[in-house]
């Protein structure tokens, strides 16, 4: 329910919650999921006064200060406290919570303290977490969530994907490099960082429920000023689809730009990826063989990601103009790409691809993010 209204007091993100109860069963569950999420909040018997009077802060940090009712960044009211809540300044970020929730008069009482939604306990748990965890990781604007896909075998997608992020990272972005393909040769070793210290995929293959953002984000390789998850180089491990989304839903509650290099089957693993990304680049060699072969992983793409367009990378003696492959494959045209001279050679001796800004590889990425990243933040058709 929506109870802030006309004249709420809005508030920034990132701080710590505030919880108002008396209820001790109660302030236990939510002292637990605020741990769970990375929290650590500030408790009250009612509206702290200005300078964090008013009540016990139990988890406080052990200052006179405290924190306000109008500076909290998330306020947590139990059902057994809305009472006393009443008449405090309306403002967004109020949740009333408790485990017996089936009064009638709850409702009454949430319209009244302006509360956004009854939360009822331990139903509502998950969901719970998961606010909690957004004022923690002070979440904004997700960051643009760019895959690409080689339309055929060596189209050279998984090049283009790591000079994205190694341009995104230069013109000074937060940038995270997924590899999303296991079967490939490792984005990380793409980068010269087959041995840089962090965790890999295999890692996160246990994972459930939500990941912390910045916990993530931490924990990978930083390459070329960017972070990269990978692959490592024993068995294979196969990583789970809820754990591929949780992962990656992470990634872009960072904000910046997420590239993902992405496998050609489509699988539900890679199709857990292809629902949160908001653009996917199709590699297709300038021929008609790859075009066919592209067809084939472009309908299997598009039953789930949103927006597909093709990148036509290099031109074959005889070959199709750009313009011909996009119109086959009935998708977009995101621009070309020329067979780079040297690039391999450059690569096997450590410098990544992208790396020389001169290059046509660097160029097309840098038109790329400049028309993605402009003032209005999105991926123009």
């Amino acid at each position: 329910m929506a109870g802030a209204g006309a004249g709420a007091v809005a508030v920034p993100g990132g701080g710590r919650p505030l919880i108002i109860t008396e209820d001790p069963v109660l302030l236990d569950d939510l002292l637990r999921l605020c741990a769970a999420a990375g929290a650590e909040p500030h408790v009250h018997h009612a509206v702290p006064e200005q300078g964090g009077a008013g009540g016990s802060d139990r988890a406080s940090d052990g200052t006179a200060g405290g924190v306000g009712w109008d500076s909290a960044p998330l306020v947590l009211v139990g059902d057994d406290a809305a009472r006393r809540v009443r008449g405090a300044p309306r403002r967004t970020g109020v949740f009333l919570v408790g485990r017996d929730l089936d009064d009638p008069l709850v409702w009454q009482r949430a319209v009244e303290i302006g509360a956004e939604e009854v939360l009822r306990l331990p139903e509502a748990e998950s969901l719970l977490v998961d606010r909690i965890a957004d004022v923690v990781e002070g979440a904004g604007r997700p960051a643009l969530a760019v895959g690409v896909i080689g339309g055929a075998g060596g189209a050279g997608a998984s090049t283009l994907a790591c000079a994205l992020a190694v341009r995104a990272a230069r013109a000074g972005e937060r940038t995270i490099l997924i590899d999303g393909d296991p079967l490939g040769g490792g984005m990380d070793v793409l980068l010269g960082g087959e041995s840089a210290e962090g965790l890999r995929w295999p890692d996160f293959a246990a994972s459930r429920g939500r990941v912390g953002a910045g916990a993530l984000e931490e924990s990978l390789p930083e390459l070329h000023a960017l972070r990269v998850l990978s692959w490592d180089r024993g068995d294979r491990v196969v990583v789970p689809p809820a754990a591929m989304r949780s992962v990656v839903a992470a990634a872009r509650r960072r904000g910046g730009v997420v590239v993902v290099d992405l496998p050609r089957r489509v699988d539900e693993a890679v199709a857990e990826v292809l629902a949160q990304l908001d653009l996917v680049l199709m590699v297709v060699p300038g021929e008609l063989r790859s075009v066919a072969a592209a067809g084939r992983v472009a309908a299997g793409v598009r039953m789930v990601a949103r927006d597909v367009r093709v990148v036509v990378r290099g031109r074959c003696p005889g070959g199709l103009e750009p313009e011909a492959v996009a119109g086959l494959l009935g998708a977009p045209l995101a621009g070309e790409v020329p067979v780079e001279v040297g690039l391999p050679g450059r690569v096997a001796e450590g410098e990544p691809p992208g790396a020389q800004g001169r290059g046509a590889l660097a160029r097309f990425c840098d038109g790329f993010w400049q028309r993605a990243l402009g003032p209005a933040q999105g991926v123009p058709a």
